[in-house]
């Protein structure tokens, strides 16, 4: 049997700068690459048109390709990974297990459960921090608690970065296992459809970004870096856009922090995944009606921008980072309908879906969140769009009847607003 260290790609798909690759392929001991579409994930989606699925498929495809230029090959299996971790050591004698760490509370338990598996049989298990800057432990206050608030989180991890917190760690390529040239199992084979999604290797767009800060938040301008999704899936490295981010825009590093926040608040306080950060706010009665919910998935809410945004994601799996907010508050506050309808319904629809930034920003703008805005903050649509979209660029690409008026307003602002205050503030006694 061939004796290899297994590199097991997960949110990492990438060759370059990828802290466990490199890691494994310093090990001495020649790299199989491996990518399991896990059963487990796979069987929570519904729709067999998935662009995530796709993406990643696509993402897989290239890193094969470029594998092949050395006489290796990605293998890419379909199940559990426990199971195919039992089947992998019946072809190989493997000596080792490294990826790169994952944060959320199922993943800690999967790994923790590989990795005790794995030593029953004396193969290690190394993990590595590749997608944040500062993880687990390494940000806290003086008396070794978590932030829970952002301003203080965000000065702490600028005062504390330095230049090794950013190293490029080096692929070398001679130390990948020698295999014959095989293909990524095919999207039909795992019960998935191909999509309209097109994978591009990741850029940073100097022009994008410099002007971050002035732009951000015209939704139709499309002047934000579309890296979402890169960092979700990590086709390309936190550490590339940090040092970016230094040298060209300072709010562009403050919104990779924000990610790298909601991060460690999933990892310090995982109840938050089903449960308000602030427990009060459990006691708030929503109101839940299903045929408004309906409507407001389907961007018939009657408020132009509110139902620009989600046409936009229901067609692209994509929206405005600004709009999502506008989209939040008014599920929560004017059709007050629980903020966890809202999350996973982006969590079926969105390309670049996390589940600590949108469960962090839904509970944001539901006001229960840790770095919440205060309950009584709540978007004025008409004032939003007056602010953002003036000249309704936006408005008019994703919804361009609205002023056809052909929609009811679902409901009036003002009434809404003020039933919002009531329903909150006897909620929260």
């Amino acid at each position: 049997m061939e004796e290899v260290a297994v590199f097991w790609f997960r949110r990492d798909l990438r060759l370059q700068d990828n802290h466990g690759l490199s890691k494994a392929l310093a090990s001495g001991v020649k790299v199989l690459p491996v990518f399991i579409f896990d059963t487990t994930i796979l069987n929570q989606l519904e729709d067999p048109f998935d662009r995530r699925v796709d993406y990643i498929h696509q993402a897989l495809a290239a890193i094969n390709e470029e594998l092949q230029k050395y006489g290796s090959a990605l293998k890419t299996f379909y199940g559990r990974p426990s199971e195919i971790f039992n089947e992998l050591r019946q072809t190989y004698k493997i000596t080792a297990v490294y990826c790169n760490e994952d944060y959320e509370p199922e993943a800690i338990n999967r790994d923790n459960q590989i990795s005790a598996s794995l030593s029953t049989h004396g193969i290690s298990f190394h993990a590595f921090k590749d997608q944040v800057i500062f993880a687990k432990n390494e940000i806290t206050k003086q008396d070794g608690s978590p932030y829970t608030v952002y301003t203080p989180y965000s000065n702490r991890w600028k005062i504390l970065l330095s230049e090794q917190d950013l190293p490029v760690h080096k692929t070398n390529f001679g130390q990948f296992a020698q295999t014959v040239p095989t293909e990524i199992i095919p999207l039909s084979a795992i019960g998935f459809v191909k999509t309209d999604i097109v994978f591009s290797e990741p850029q940073l767009d100097i022009s994008v970004i410099t002007d971050y800060d002035k732009y951000r938040d015209f939704p139709g301008m499309n002047h934000t870096s579309r890296l979402g999704a890169a960092l979700r899936f990590g086709t390309i490295s936190i550490r590339e856009c940090v040092r970016f981010a230094l040298k060209s825009n300072e709010t562009w590093l403050n919104d990779l922090i924000w990610r790298e926040f909601f991060v460690q608040i999933l990892y310090h306080f995982p109840k938050v995944v089903n449960h308000c950060f602030k427990e009060k706010y459990e006691q708030i009665q929503w109101r839940n009606n299903e045929e408004e919910f309906q409507r407001w998935c389907e961007g018939k809410t009657g408020y132009p921008i509110v139902d620009a945004g989600m046409r936009e994601l229901n067609r692209t799996g994509f929206m405005h980072n600004r709009v999502r907010m506008i989209v939040a508050s008014f599920l929560t506050k004017h059709l007050l309908i629980d903020w966890r309808w809202g999350a996973a319904y982006f969590a079926q629809k969105l390309l670049d879906y996390d589940l600590s930034a949108n469960n962090g920003n839904w509970q944001w703008a539901a006001g229960c969140g840790c770095d919440a805005a205060p309950y009584f903050r709540i978007f004025n649509p008409a004032e939003q769009t007056r602010k953002f979209d003036k000249d309704l660029r936006y408005i008019r690409k994703w919804n361009p009847d609205f002023e056809l008026n052909e929609i009811p307003l679902i409901v009036e602002h003002t009434f809404a607003r003020q039933r919002a205050l009531e329903i909150y503030k006897k909620g929260l006694g």
